[in-house]
């Protein structure tokens, strides 16, 4: 495995994610920014944050499955929230949760979350993009 998930003293910890990853790895995986469509581009959940935020998740699992990566391998990711704010975190985590039931495991690596103004449709809610790094 490529990466080293570290929660280095000294720092707080945070269970949705590390504070920094390592990378011993040779190729970088950049994932366009997921967004909650569907393979025939249908947007999955609309008007229900939790639900849009697993449906990025599973289609960031479908990106790292095409290149031969799972999230063990994903360095970074960003996540921007339509109209962020704090009484939103249980619904991301709710999807963050709901995700890792069907990806076999909670992703947790270093994570920035950025609230934004609107993304390419209405209907979106959150975009994720990851960066992947493998041997």
């Amino acid at each position: 495995m490529a990466i080293t998930l570290v929660n280095p003293t000294g720092l707080v910890e945070i269970d949705a994610y590390r504070q920094v990853s390592v990378a011993s790895g040779s190729k970088l995986v950049f994932i366009a920014g997921q967004v909650a469509w569907d393979a025939d581009g249908v947007t999955v959940g609309e008007g229900d944050l939790a639900a849009q935020v697993e449906q990025c998740y599973l289609n960031i699992g479908t990106a790292l499955s095409a290149v031969g990566a799972t999230f063990d391998d994903v360095a970074k990711l960003n996540v921007h929230v339509v109209d962020w704010t704090p009484d939103k975190m249980p619904l991301l985590m709710e999807g963050i949760t709901r995700a890792a039931a069907k990806l076999g495991g909670a992703p947790v690596p270093p994570a920035t979350l950025l609230g934004v103004a609107a993304l390419d449709v209405p209907e979106h809610l959150v975009e994720i993009e990851a960066t992947a790094v493998l041997d």
